[in-house]
């Protein structure tokens, strides 16, 4: 019987000593070194406070720069990681030539399936699905949310792994959310998490990386809890906070999305395209509709289309209506104003579609890899069908011309706003496309605010020498070129 009972304690405490599976061991290292598991769990909120910079995702002067920054004061994200809810305000200055300089309060949150904006007058909106869903995948990029997240009930851990530095694994939420955690292998704090996405809206990058690191871990409240968040979307920085407060199961009942948010109608992530048709002149067609246009122009033997704008599926409705007008002539060319991604968004589809794009020559290397990016969260046209990328450069003067029709695209030089701008000139017309510059307002209507960029406008075309009587803006509504002259000479913003 002695024997007996101390086979049992022998089992009991080898049974105690045997090591975790290096997944979950990963996830419990860092849960120790931050202050302990039961600490983790224990933290239902979080409020941080502090200041830095958000990168204006998408508008950068070209396509390998830096992001424009926004200065960031005031901010305050409140988090009830126990209701999956979250709350931010911050104030934002930007730092760059806009049309507005002054700082705004910004008011963004997410509350389960109902993300909303709370705008400057107070009156809440809700917010697109998608939008919804990637905010939600914001509860994983600090290092509380993803170790609760990681040692919850239901969790998967999975493919334990060693990269550089650092200790990996990737998890699964008992919500069926992915992400990737790692873990400093000296410190075992955790030093960043990763989370893929991939936008229906404006989106060229197909699936896409969201990377926040951490760094200057501190002692609050029993837990070591990080001071500066860096977060990456792909290669670009949108945001570098240095956290001065973080306050450990405070009140957040700011949190609660409003009652406004929450009975308003689920919005799809892509609006339902309108492509309007009107005819400017013979052989070109103004498709307008919503916020973003398009121009169609007739060859001889085929048709350019100048914007593939937005995303796939407005570029799609466009290219229908193209074929609707010009059924038997095939779109040859697609010229994209510039790089920014609500006027690249439809790139790809044009490609699929076998157009070759005219761009700027600083898009090339840009558009040919956005050419291979993997589609394969929401995958797009070009992803089912393959194509190669044809694409023809812009450096000083392009003409398309047949014995019917010339039209020239010139670079805009001088403009603070893209250094890929490109406008469109129809001679024979002295019609000027132009995207972003200058966006006229409705006819009848009062005068639009001062445009910093409108006087590169004018600045190009006196340098070229060319005779403008209208311009048709991919932003904004037909209007007469005076009209431009006369917001360009307002004063500029330095």
């Amino acid at each position: 019987m002695k024997l007996a009972t101390w086979s049992i304690v022998l089992a009991l405490a080898l049974a105690g000593c045997a090591s975790s599976p290096p997944e979950l061991a990963i996830v419990e290292d860092a849960a120790e070194a931050m202050g302990g598991t039961d600490a983790i769990l224990a933290a239902n909120t979080l409020v941080l406070e502090g200041m830095g910079e958000n990168g204006n995702f998408g508008q950068n002067i070209s396509p390998d720069a830096t992001l424009p920054i926004l200065k960031v004061s005031e901010l305050k994200r409140s988090i009830d990681y126990a209701n999956g809810r979250w709350r931010q305000q911050q104030t934002v200055t930007p730092t760059f030539v806009t049309a507005v300089t002054a700082p705004q309060t910004q008011v963004a949150g997410v509350d389960g399936d109902v993300g909303y904006n709370v705008g400057a007058n107070g009156t809440p909106n809700r917010v697109a699905e998608d939008v919804t869903k990637d905010r939600r995948m914001e509860l994983y990029h600090h290092p509380i949310g993803a170790l609760r997240a990681a040692l919850a009930e239901g969790a998967q851990l999975t493919n334990p792994r060693t990269e550089g530095t650092n200790r990996v694994v990737d998890v699964t939420t008992a919500q069926g959310d992915k992400f990737t955690l790692h873990v400093d292998s000296t410190s075992n704090l955790p030093s960043k998490v990763v989370t893929m996405i991939a936008p229906l809206g404006n989106n060229i990058f197909g699936d896409t990386t969201v990377e926040t690191t951490f760094a200057g871990y501190q002692d609050v409240a029993a837990l070591m809890l990080p001071t500066r968040l860096t977060t990456n979307r792909d290669k670009y920085t949108i945001a570098d906070i240095q956290v001065s407060s973080s306050t450990v199961n405070a009140d957040v009942a700011d949190t609660v999305a409003p009652e406004a948010a929450k009975a308003a109608a689920v919005i799809p992530a892509v609006p339902a395209p309108n492509v309007t048709v009107e005819q400017v002149g013979r052989g070109i067609w103004f498709l307008a509709g919503q916020s973003h246009h398009s121009v169609l122009v007739e060859f001889a033997d085929y048709v350019a289309l100048i914007e593939a704008p937005q995303n796939e599926l407005r570029t799609s409705a466009v290219i229908a209506k193209v074929k609707e007008l010009q059924p038997n002539k095939p779109i040859r060319y697609v010229i994209n104003t510039h790089h920014h991604v609500d006027h690249s968004g439809g790139v790809r589809r044009a490609i699929a579609e076998g157009a070759t794009i005219i761009t700027h020559s600083l898009n090339k290397p840009f558009y040919e890899a956005m050419a291979q990016r993997p589609f394969t969260i929401n995958p797009d046209e070009l992803s089912k069908n393959p194509k190669p990328a044809t694409i023809e450069v812009v450096t000083d003067k392009y003409e398309l011309k047949d014995a019917t029709r010339t039209i020239e695209i010139y670079p805009v030089t001088g403009n603070a706003h893209a250094e890929t701008m490109l406008m469109v000139y129809f001679p024979a017309e002295r019609l000027l496309v132009e995207a972003d510059l200058y966006t006229p307002p409705a006819p009848n209507t009062p005068p639009p605010p001062a445009f910093p960029f409108a006087g590169s406008v004018v600045d190009n075309v006196q340098k070229l020498g060319l005779r403008v009587d209208r311009i048709m803006p991919i932003h904004g509504f037909i209007a007469p070129y005076r009209q431009l002259e006369q917001a360009a000479a307002a004063p500029r913003p330095s």
